[in-house]
């Protein structure tokens, strides 16, 4: 059977496929560098399925690719792809913070079935694979993943008890005072590099979070994206972070496909 309707995010980095078959969803991606290939099979053996598109590389799909599909805003799909795999798991609330973390960081508000871009960074998985190869030579997300999983960010940065030490400090001495503030001292293993990559990223992302959902009184934030995507060092930080401020995170099985999702449950 073939699709009869998909939905693609083009972002960034990656591709993100949401497909209808037979009944049943199905998720697929690829790499950017991969879109004309993958992009021309899904033309040839999908040709009557409806497409929906979405992020930022969605007009150049419908240009080149599929000029009878529609196109719709990423923050609404994501939002909507969010609400759906929230309800499937069993969790009905239409009121919460969606960090989308993806090349770089968008922070939604999503109230009442509506959605709105409140803040963001530059800081993501594209500053993980770029900033990781530059600290540590890989250029793969896997092994960077892997290094941080094995380091200890506390070896690079200047944690709080740092700053305090001999005497007890008056918050959490584990918090970062300085992230890489101890690379001056040179003997810093590439694992303890991506480690506290690892953490700068994740207490950058849970600031502007708790931030919005603390501004905007919301209590569940929701982080997807294909960067948490088997990612246990970056999720473990961000959960720990969260709960530290009395926000409760929660992680979607398929988050990273809620763009495309969401595009596709548009039609």
């Amino acid at each position: 059977m073939k699709p009869v309707k998909i939905g693609i995010d083009a972002g960034g980095s990656l591709l993100k496929m949401a497909f209808e078959e037979q009944g049943q969803i199905h998720y697929k991606s690829y790499r950017i560098d991969e879109l004309d290939s993958s992009m021309n099979w899904l033309k040839m053996t999908a040709a009557d399925a409806e497409v929906a598109l979405t992020g930022g590389k969605a007009e150049y799909l419908k240009k080149e690719f599929f000029q009878n599909a529609l196109l719709f805003p990423e923050f609404e799909s994501s939002g909507i792809g969010a609400s759906y795999l929230l309800k499937q798991d069993g969790l009905s609330n239409e009121n919460f913070i969606l960090s989308i973390i993806g090349t770089g960081t968008s922070i939604c508000l999503n109230r009442d079935g509506k959605i709105l871009r409140v803040s963001g960074s530059g800081i993501g998985g594209g500053t993980l694979m770029g900033l990781g190869r530059l600290l540590t030579g890989e250029k793969d997300f896997s092994s960077l993943v892997s290094l941080a999983g094995s380091g200890k960010a506390e070896n690079t940065d200047i944690m709080v008890k740092d700053i305090y030490s001999p005497f007890d400090p008056p918050i959490d001495g584990s918090l970062t005072a300085s992230n890489f503030g101890k690379m001056k001292d040179g003997q810093i293993s590439k694992e303890d590099k991506a480690a506290s990559l690892t953490n700068m990223i994740a207490e950058t992302i849970v600031l502007l979070s708790t931030q919005a959902a603390v501004h905007h009184q919301i209590d569940d934030i929701i982080y997807i994206g294909s960067t948490l995507r088997n990612n246990t060092p970056l999720k473990h930080l961000i959960k720990k972070y969260t709960v530290m401020v009395g926000k409760d995170p929660v992680f979607i099985e398929e988050g990273a496909y809620c763009g495309a999702l969401g595009a596709m449950l548009s039609l």
